[in-house]
């Protein structure tokens, strides 16, 4: 499928995002006509500090406007979405509930809504973004994509509602969707600095201890971004060579389980520093161990990360020293 997305007209929400930035990034590179919806202007984006934006089409609105959405869809005539848009902070989620429910989960209906008056079969392949914490707590890991959906805290149920909301379009409807479950995405462009890997990146190179706000021990997947917009680029063309694929879900990971201890020593030794941490302890309503088995999406999809978290980290530090060093565009 090398010519698959020539001249393609693709809808990414979230474009100002860690991943949104790269995935719009490569979606150009394959000669799609992107548009992207977003709500605030974040300069120093990845989105916007590759100059991508001044090759896609940029609407400024919101998930909670359901006529915006409708017209984008409608007017410019979209073939393929990329739902990425969304609350992704655990912490606010937790102080924000509400806020978290209308952008994760209403934001989710009104797409999907938007998509589905248009007429079931104008737009032909919706990629929507769920997450690892969609599954909740649960004794036997790895998460595997027939376990069930079943969040309790803010962000992990918005996340499984995320997700069954897409299964009921998918099912009822016929719309075709298609859902992914990752895991915590990492690389350049994040400017979510109270995530661990920017962090601690961001405090080494400036001289700084990294702060640790769990007691360091939580498990978790760790993916590099660039290997995400391959997944989610593979998954729709996927589900365009396939409509059995239509409902359902897919984990995307490197299978390797990464305790916040051990990302924040593998940092540490690539940059060659010595800080001692400042390990506090205060993390609550967090699941313990999270982690993910992608054999779904390598039998079925042919897909297979291109990144070990070695490598990935690497090319990370690198985007942060630019970063702070005021060297991207």
């Amino acid at each position: 499928m090398s010519d698959f997305w020539q001249d393609r007209p693709t809808f990414v929400t979230g474009g100002t995002g860690l991943l949104g930035g790269w995935l719009v990034k490569e979606l150009v590179n394959l000669g799609a006509h992107v548009v992207c919806l977003v709500r605030d202007g974040v300069p120093r984006a990845e989105l916007y500090s590759s100059g991508v934006d001044k090759q896609v089409t940029i609407i400024q609105g919101d998930l909670m406007n359901k006529d915006c959405l409708e017209r984008i869809v409608a007017e410019y005539e979209i073939d393929t979405v990329f739902h990425l848009a969304a609350q992704t902070i655990v912490g606010t989620a937790k102080q924000n509930p509400v806020g978290t429910f209308d952008a994760n989960i209403r934001g989710t209906w009104n797409l999907l809504e938007a998509c589905r008056v248009t007429g079931v079969g104008v737009v032909k392949q919706i990629v929507v973004a769920s997450s690892d914490k969609a599954y909740g707590d649960h004794e036997i890991l790895p998460y595997r994509e027939d376990v069930a959906l079943k969040g309790r805290h803010p962000y992990d149920v918005s996340k499984s509602c995320t997700d069954l909301i897409s299964h009921t379009y998918a099912h009822t409807y016929g719309l075709p969707v298609v859902i992914t479950r990752c895991g915590n995405f990492y690389g350049g462009g994040d400017l979510n600095w109270n995530r661990i890997v920017p962090g601690t990146i961001r405090s080494l190179l400036n001289g700084q201890r990294p702060v640790i706000r769990s007691d360091g021990r939580f498990i978790r997947d760790y993916l590099y971004v660039e290997d995400g917009a391959s997944a989610y680029i593979k998954l729709a063309e996927g589900l365009a060579a396939d409509r059995g694929l239509i409902g359902e879900a897919f984990n995307f990971s490197n299978e390797s389980q990464v305790s916040v201890l051990d990302i924040v020593y593998k940092i540490q030794k690539l940059i060659g520093s010595t800080f001692e941490l400042d390990i506090r302890n205060e993390a609550s309503n967090e699941i313990h161990s999270q982690y993910l088995d992608a054999s779904k999406a390598r039998k079925m999809l042919e897909w297979s990360p291109s990144f070990d978290l070695d490598s990935g980290l690497t090319k990370t530090i690198e985007w942060y020293e630019r970063y702070l060093e005021g060297k991207l565009n």
